[in-house]
């Protein structure tokens, strides 16, 4: 009788075990919240994130009515946030640091970690922690409550890794990247100018009755063609949601590079209520990341700059960023092209019948 007790009590002891271990056992791990409560299940509440690194830089992201705001100057980018907010989420102590690899875990902590404060709507302080670097497996993250004794091993469950880098301190990490974001009927001009071949340039503005037109260079205009009224009107549309691929700021060497870099062009929105957006592009010569590293192909395009990326200033040429030349292919147009008379396409009947008949198209 006393052994089935005593197994019994084993039993429960294990089930309860399990209970607390398995994920929606009571509330999320059995260890003290006070010690090891990184997780954050509403991250809706978060008002405030302030992170700060050893060296002292510091990362400042808050809740608006229309945003998120970072360092209370520009926009978040929407992927750093929600890579963060869903780490929060998701983020499990799994166990205490060993015995073994205490001293390196704080050492490094104290070294090269971040410090995390989060805050509720109200302006309340949440909680706060330590991030550190990689748990001695390499699969998880070493991090510290404040006012906690014992580091413990964090992880995403699904991730393998460290998840240090997604508790970014740098500003050109959490930016927005947004170099146009005008709707189409709120746009009042465009300007743009080429450098090395001033006969593609135009301006497209919109007349008194509201109407696209286009000022070019009369040696651009094909004789007897008339502007296509479609391609000038459907221009502004892509000024919409045109983002840079990065920043650039604080690197080393970036002013330099800009300055020896040969003007490739500029561009100028401005919009019905006078708003005004300056870009000026520079070639980005060929490096190791350049596809075309010997030579391009592509239609007046020099072989020794890069055949994908560009250099960018903007904001009243405070920023330096990278942009791809697919992104702005729509919006670097030549002139000429707004004066090509659309082909329309074939019905899927007249399709049927040429393919049938070997006629072409194109």
């Amino acid at each position: 009788m006393r052994k089935t007790l005593l197994y019994i009590a084993i039993l429960a002891l294990l089930g309860a075990g399990i209970y607390y271990m398995l994920p929606g056992g009571k509330d999320e791990t059995p260890f003290d919240p006070k010690e090891a409560g990184f997780t954050v299940k509403d991250t809706g509440n978060i008002g405030r994130i302030f992170l700060v690194a050893a060296d002292g830089e510091s990362i400042l992201v808050e809740r608006t009515d229309s945003c998120w705001m970072v360092n209370k100057q520009y926009k978040a980018l929407h992927s750093t946030l929600d890579l963060l907010l869903n780490t929060l989420v998701k983020q499990t102590p799994l166990y205490p640091v060993t015995k073994n690899a205490y001293d390196n875990a704080v050492k490094t902590m104290s070294t090269h970690g971040i410090k995390v404060e989060l805050y509720d709507r109200a302006g309340k302080k949440m909680k706060v922690f330590y991030v550190g670097g990689t748990a001695v497996n390499n699969t998880g993250t070493n991090m510290l409550m404040e006012g906690a004794s014992t580091p413990y091993v964090v992880e995403s469950p699904g991730f393998v890794g460290y998840l240090t880098p997604r508790y970014a301190t740098k500003l050109r990490d959490w930016r927005d990247r947004t170099v146009f974001n005008f709707p189409a009927d709120e746009i009042q001009s465009v300007q743009i100018q080429y450098a090395d071949k001033p006969e593609n340039s135009f301006t497209a503005a919109r007349n008194a009755e509201g109407v696209v037109a286009l000022t070019v260079a009369p040696s651009q205009i094909p004789a007897g063609q008339p502007l296509n009224d479609k391609r000038a009107e459907m221009y502004f549309r892509f000024f919409g949601k045109v983002n840079c691929e990065g920043y650039l700021n604080g690197l080393e060497d970036n002013d330099t590079t800009i300055k020896t870099a040969p003007k490739h062009s500029s561009i100028e929105v401005v919009t019905k209520k006078g708003k005004r957006q300056h870009v000026d592009i520079y070639w980005m010569a060929v490096n190791k990341r350049s596809k075309n590293q010997k030579q391009s192909d592509i239609d007046d395009h020099p072989g020794e700059y890069d055949s994908d990326r560009l250099y960018a200033v903007m904001n009243d040429y405070k920023d330096t960023v990278m942009i791809q030349q697919l992104v702005f292919a729509n919006i670097l147009r030549k002139a000429k092209e707004f004066y090509i008379k659309d082909v329309p396409k074939p019905t899927p009947t007249q399709a049927q019948s040429e393919f049938r008949t070997g006629a072409s198209t194109r």
